[in-house]
């Protein structure tokens, strides 16, 4: 994996940290001004609203499986991975698939979209 790689997959998996996640001020640096996001909720955020959400959330263990980036050019790349959910207050784990596109800008990598889809564990994703 190449050093740029390494820094969108430290990135990504920042955002999954309940502590970036309540945070304002982090979030506002890693998205983009112009961010979308196909929540797995089937709700549609951008910037604003998707830093609101985050600041109720109930915190969450989550990690990410079957990680994958596709540089689509020297400042552009597509994240897919599936992403498993433990919660504290649910006796199930959920799971969904992820997609994620960084930009370069001013010299610094930021998430313009996301979406996630939840889906069953039925064995090894086909992504």
């Amino acid at each position: 994996m190449s050093s740029t790689e390494e820094q969108l997959r430290d990135l990504e998996q920042q955002l999954l940290l309940p502590s970036v996640r309540g945070s304002r001020h982090v979030l506002a640096s890693l998205l983009a001004d112009d961010f979308r996001e196909f929540g797995s909720s089937g709700r549609v955020f951008d910037k604003q609203s998707i830093m609101e959400a985050l600041q109720v959330e109930s915190p969450a263990d989550i990690s990410m499986v079957d990680f994958r980036i596709k540089m689509l050019s020297a400042d552009v790349a597509l994240i897919t991975y599936r992403a498993v959910w433990r919660r504290a207050t649910d006796v199930q784990t959920s799971f969904s698939l992820r997609s994620s596109l960084w930009v370069m800008r001013d010299d610094r990598w930021q998430i313009v979209f996301h979406q996630g889809t939840r889906v069953p564990f039925d064995g090894p994703p086909a992504i």
